[in-house]
């Protein structure tokens, strides 16, 4: 079957073998796959001395064949693959088996996949396959971040710096289905029109002044993926007692805030990850109960996936990028 691979510091496409699957496991025959920024860092992580790997981490499909002792699917079945390994029931932290598809393990850019049966879901009928195939990843990282982390009410303000990437745009969506009021921001005007579009109250541009900007309104709730570039920033438009939830560091890890202002306001700071079994279920419950579509930027063929890569790398995109199979 043909693969997108990582192999001794060179990305490709390949030949590998066809997955059998074992005692409890499945192979999906994969429709679509999702890109993630996690794609773009594991070559680096992983260095030139390394046999071929599969990349990627979302994926759905259909219920090719099926191992010994499988009873939650069958052969036909259209199913979403849960990229989160071995996390099933809701924690304040993943348990210390917990991993992410597509390093160590092959990933999704393949024609096929095998895989234990504990990681696939029912894909929802509404969405199509390349919907479908953006999904789990971004999704499931935005909604645990938003609800379980987050705690988000009807009737409070969400604060979403960068706007565009794939988690928020899902965010948005999440946070106006339950009825809260959305701001976000942007280096592109571009972008913040379609956030508007995808149903942000208010839009703001990273070059203002944000407390200017709302005229000194204070949100409820941050969440933050960016890292240094807009943290201390956020925390300045942060009601006292406000959450602070931070799931990603598209800029840089490390970040300098004043701590006698954090203190002083009494700040609530969660981290969070990805997201448990438990909680993608809820989350495609979510989806089907609002008919929610994820936002596909663009799509390409798996022979033209390094053009999406690089799409990916130069930041253009608002919401998630698709690999067809």
């Amino acid at each position: 079957m043909k693969a997108f691979v990582h192999e001794y510091g060179e990305l490709k496409i390949k030949e590998m073998e066809e997955p059998v699957p074992t005692e409890g496991q499945v192979v999906v025959a994969l429709k679509a796959a999702g890109l993630n920024r996690r794609d773009l860092y594991i070559p680096n992580r992983r260095g030139d001395e390394q046999a071929a790997l599969i990349l990627g981490s979302d994926g759905a499909g259909i219920i090719e064949a099926v191992g010994q002792g499988v009873d939650n699917v069958k052969i036909g079945d259209e199913v979403i693959v849960n990229p989160g390994l071995r996390w099933y029931e809701n924690s304040d932290a993943p348990p210390a088996q917990f991993d992410i598809l597509g390093m160590p393990d092959h990933g999704t850019f393949a024609e096929k996949i095998v895989l234990s049966n504990e990681q696939v879901e029912h894909k929802p009928d509404h969405l199509s396959w390349e919907e479908a195939g953006v999904l789990a990843l971004s999704a499931l990282t935005g909604y645990r971040a938003l609800f379980t982390k987050g705690q988000v009410k009807e009737g409070e303000t969400v604060f979403i710096p960068g706007a565009g990437s794939g988690v928020s745009t899902y965010l948005i969506s999440f946070a106006k289905n339950v009825g809260a009021r959305v701001i976000v921001t942007s280096r592109s005007q571009e972008k913040l029109e379609k956030a508007k579009a995808l149903g942000a109250d208010v839009v703001l541009l990273d070059s203002e002044d944000w407390v200017k900007k709302l005229e000194n309104e204070k949100v409820d709730l941050v969440i933050d993926s960016v890292g240094r570039a807009t943290f201390q920033r956020s925390l300045d438009v942060l009601k006292k007692g406000g959450r602070m939830v931070v799931f990603g560091a598209t800029t840089e890890d490390s970040v300098d805030f004043d701590l006698r202002s954090f203190f002083y306001g009494q700040y609530q700071l969660l981290g969070s990850t990805m997201g448990s079994r438990q909680e993608l279920r809820a989350l495609l419950d979510h989806m089907k109960n609002f008919e929610m579509h994820p936002v596909v930027d663009k799509s390409y063929k798996l022979e033209a996936i390094q053009e999406a890569f690089d799409y990916l790398e130069v930041n253009k995109q608002f919401g998630k990028i698709a690999i067809t199979l």
